[in-house]
């Protein structure tokens, strides 16, 4: 591990952390933004990468939103706002549940803006393991769920 020195004469440490950090937020966008793309190609025009990332998350059947918030660290108005324009937007619907709750479930739409996002990240797959190996790809997966795990515990410490 070398460190380098800013013009001030701060010491920076490189870290691996920091790299994997910027380099698995990059694959991330990456990916957002050519599913975007493709799906607004496809139709499905407010297919924004911020709205498949939080479509991404929600179970197949039914959500509620203080489970949603729960699970994504946010506040229930944040997710009562997403949940709003994505209904709007076709993807999602509201029902009245018990209560005050509302289910929230995907609409024939939404189902079919998932698959279809499920269909390009095959496509994807496709081409990661004709530049390669599978065995490549499953260790850096692997790898990936390590570190995650060794992070929950040092969360946890």
């Amino acid at each position: 591990m070398s460190t380098r020195v800013t013009t001030k004469g701060t010491t920076m440490v490189d870290s691996h952390a920091l790299q994997l950090v910027l380099g698995t937020s990059q694959v991330n966008d990456s990916i957002s933004r050519y599913l975007s793309n493709s799906l607004k190609a496809q139709g499905y025009k407010s297919a924004t990468p911020s709205a498949l990332n939080f479509l991404s998350t929600l179970e197949c059947g039914v959500n509620y939103g203080s489970e949603i918030a729960r699970n994504l660290g946010v506040s229930r108005q944040m997710v009562a706002k997403t949940v709003k324009g994505l209904c709007l937007a076709g993807y999602l619907e509201q029902t009245d549940d018990v209560g005050k709750q509302k289910k929230i479930t995907f609409t024939d739409t939404g189902e079919l803006l998932m698959s279809d996002a499920r269909k390009l990240l095959a496509d994807i797959d496709k081409s990661l393991t004709t530049q390669l190996s599978q065995k490549s790809i499953t260790t850096t997966i692997n790898n990936l769920n390590k570190i995650q795990r060794l992070m929950v515990e040092l969360n946890n410490t």
